[in-house]
């Protein structure tokens, strides 16, 4: 199945006329069989509130990664990067996404934890903005780092995963780097939170709590204090 830019608008109801960027045949999203039709249609839904996204501000951090806050922009940030989605009905030990360079560095695939949970829309929208980071060949495709053990926050309490409420300590999902996929889409949601014209004070909300509890997932305290910084508007 292959879903075009112009679907994505054609959702949400807007002109093509609006579109600040050329869309091109090349732009597309294709799914494999095996995706559940109402994830299909989930995903592009997701893509279209994301083509209606706009904000005059932007932190400098979102201005290194996605550049201005327009929806075109982000939308054509990820199609870029991610050209088709599969899926797999293991919980592949915790993951809700992956990518695989040394076998499609262009493809993210979902699995089990991504259809199991029903989170907000802005959820969603982080977790395969952070996949699409992974596809960058040229920055090594931002590996993780592993989070300490034990690993807690500064209430002492050990931080799980948002999404599945697995224990993180140990486990490959946390980032040395400021810009990485966990830094890249806190910085999205945070700037999201703050800056969106457009945004309802529910999607405000939701992308606060979120990209707050990323940052947890930040462990080199250079990378942390830079994030809290450039979030901060410093």
């Amino acid at each position: 199945m292959s879903i075009q830019l112009q679907t994505i608008w054609k959702t949400l109801g807007l002109s093509l006329v609006a579109m600040t960027i050329h869309a091109s045949p090349a732009l597309a999203l294709n799914f494999d069989s095996d995706v559940p039709q109402a994830t299909q249609q989930q995903i592009t839904q997701d893509l279209g509130f994301m083509a209606s996204v706009s904000g005059s501000k932007t932190s400098k951090l979102h201005q290194e990664v996605f550049g201005p806050m327009q929806g075109a922009g982000y939308v054509k940030w990820f199609s870029d990067r991610v050209l088709s989605v599969g899926y797999t009905d293991s919980d592949m030990g915790g993951a809700v996404a992956y990518v695989s360079p040394f076998m499609d560095s262009t493809k993210m695939v979902l699995t089990k934890n991504f259809t199991s949970f029903d989170h907000p829309q802005i959820a969603r929208l982080m977790v395969v903005f952070h996949e699409a980071r992974h596809t960058e060949n040229e920055s090594g495709n931002w590996p993780h780092a592993t989070c300490p053990t034990p690993f807690n926050d500064v209430q002492g309490h050990e931080i799980k995963s948002i999404w599945t409420g697995l224990p993180l300590a140990g486990q490959a999902g946390c980032d040395e780097k400021a810009i990485g996929a966990y830094g890249s889409s806190l910085i999205l949601l945070k700037n999201i939170s703050l800056f969106c014209e457009n945004c309802n004070e529910k999607v405000k909300m939701d992308a606060q709590i979120f990209a707050d509890d990323q940052l947890n997932r930040i462990i080199s305290s250079e990378a942390h204090e830079a994030l809290r910084t450039d979030l901060n508007g410093q």
